[in-house]
C-alpha cells in the first residue's frame, strides 16, 4: 500500500470524526485550507486503496489506519491535571475522543449534582485543543459509548478508580480489542475533589 501523507491522514481523521457526529454524508471541511479539487482527488485515491466507501464513510481498512484514543470523566472544573492528562492521552494515538459523564451519572456516583450541566461540560472539554471529539456518555452503561467509538486505546486518568482488569474483561465480552493505559501526572495533588470554590456565601469542596 502506498504510504499515507499528512493530508490523507487529515481526511481519514475527519471522516472518522464525522461518523461519530452524524455528519458522514456531507462534504467535509478540514484544516489547512485544502482546496476542494485536491480534496476530491485524495478521497478518490483513498477509495481506490479501499479505505473510503462511496458514501464517504471509512471502510474497516480505512479505520484501521487510525489509532483512536478514548478517555472519559466528569470535567466539572477544568484544572491543570485535566490538561496534562488529555495532552498525554492525545500523544498515544492519532486522535482523542473524550466521553463526558451525564448529570444523572455524576449524581449517582458522587452523591451530588455537578456544578455545570453535561452539555456545558462537553462544550468546555471540546474547547481543549488536544480533544478531537467530546461526546456525552450513556446514562446507564459506560461501555455502550466504548462500543460506539471502538477505540484502540483506553486512557485512564491517574486518579480514576476504574480497574484495568474489569475494563478489559468488559471490552472482550463486547468483541472489542483495546489496550488500556494508566496515565501519570506531574500534579497528582490537583484533583477536582479537593478544589474549593465559592458560590454565594458558602464554600464548597467537590
Amino acid at each position: 500500500m502506498n504510504a499515507l501523507d499528512a493530508i490523507d491522514r487529515i481526511i481519514l481523521r475527519t471522516l472518522y470524526i464525522r461518523s461519530l457526529t452524524s455528519g458522514v454524508s456531507e462534504v467535509m471541511s478540514v484544516p489547512l485550507s485544502i482546496r476542494s479539487d485536491i480534496m476530491r482527488e485524495r478521497i478518490d485515491r483513498l477509495s481506490e486503496l479501499g479505505m473510503v466507501k462511496d458514501d464517504g464513510t471509512l471502510t474497516e481498512f480505512g479505520r484501521s489506519a487510525l489509532k483512536v484514543v478514548f478517555a472519559g470523566g466528569v470535567f466539572d472544573i477544568i484544572h491543570p491535571g485535566h490538561i496534562h492528562t488529555l495532552r498525554e492521552a492525545k500523544g498515544l494515538g492519532d486522535l482523542l475522543v473524550v466521553t463526558i459523564a451525564r448529570d444523572s451519572t455524576v449524581e449517582r456516583l458522587k452523591g451530588k449534582k455537578p456544578l455545570h450541566d453535561a452539555n456545558t461540560r462537553r462544550d468546555m472539554v471540546s474547547s481543549i485543543s488536544y480533544v478531537d471529539v467530546a461526546l456525552l456518555g450513556d446514562e446507564h452503561d459506560i461501555f455502550k459509548t466504548v462500543e460506539y467509538v471502538k477505540p484502540d486505546i483506553i486512557a485512564l486518568g491517574y486518579d480514576q478508580v476504574h480497574e484495568e482488569g474489569y475494563i478489559m474483561h468488559e471490552c472482550i465480552k463486547r468483541g472489542l480489542r483495546v489496550s488500556i493505559v494508566r496515565l501519570t501526572s506531574p500534579l497528582p495533588d490537583i484533583k477536582s475533589s479537593i478544589i474549593k470554590y465559592e458560590r454565594g456565601s458558602s464554600i464548597y469542596s467537590i
